[in-house]
């Protein structure tokens, strides 16, 4: 069952756009309470479809077919105003624990009737800090990205080799066919596409960092 909870903070889609994205969230708060009250507080401007808590109950406070105001400022694969091609979903976590297993469970089932309702594509499931490289850091470290991937709710990892002597401008290109557009610096971009595929990763830029990007060059 959704709860309904709805959030004065969102509007028309523009020009016309319908959602091809879905962007994934944590609320970063103390509370799925204290995070739904900030979502639909007029004076905070911020909003988003979905919220799923810990415990796996979904509320609804945007229509699918109205713009919430959940992405800001970013770009993937060459396009901006995320908020009017995306639906958003947050996540009740405060990105330094793991998800529980009701919440990822509820996910899923989301995941599996907006994709089917809009027609979007596994490789459009993304993560906050996958439009938004060294402004946003959710939805975290802890995210399982690869129980998605399993289940064709999210990209799948690739398997291309990279050179052996990586650099940032053939490291940039390949991000770049994967979706990562958005103008950031080289350590941001490294950043994100670890969050996304390789999160326990530290340390320069190397060869295993392009493997991920293989199978997810579908954009160009």
């Amino acid at each position: 069952m959704v709860l309904w909870r709805p959030s004065p903070n969102c509007g028309p889609r523009r020009d016309g756009l319908l959602p091809s994205l879905i962007v994934i969230h944590y609320t970063a708060m103390e509370s799925a309470e204290a995070a739904l009250d900030r979502l639909c507080d007029p004076a905070a401007e911020v909003s988003a479809h979905y919220l799923i808590d810990a415990q796996g109950r979904v509320t609804q406070m945007v229509e699918e077919d109205a713009r919430a105001w959940h992405a800001g400022a970013g770009e993937w694969c060459g396009l901006d105003d995320i908020n009017s091609r995306s639906i958003g979903i947050e996540l009740d976590n405060r990105g330094n624990h793991p998800f529980s297993a009701p919440q990822m469970d509820a996910l899923e089932l989301l995941l599996q009737g907006i994709m089917a309702r809009w027609r979007i594509a596994p490789q459009g499931v993304i993560g906050h800090s996958d439009m938004a490289p060294g402004r946003k850091s959710d939805p975290g470290p802890y995210f399982d990205w690869a129980r998605l991937a399993r289940q064709g709710l999210a990209g799948l990892a690739g398997c291309d080799a990279g050179p052996q002597s990586p650099d940032f401008d053939s490291f940039r290109s390949v991000a770049r066919n994967a979706g990562y557009t958005a103008p950031t610096d080289d350590a941001a971009l490294l950043a994100a596409v670890r969050l996304r595929y390789r999160p326990s990763a530290q340390g320069p830029l190397c060869a295993d960092d392009y493997t991920p990007l293989g199978h997810t060059a579908m954009w160009t």
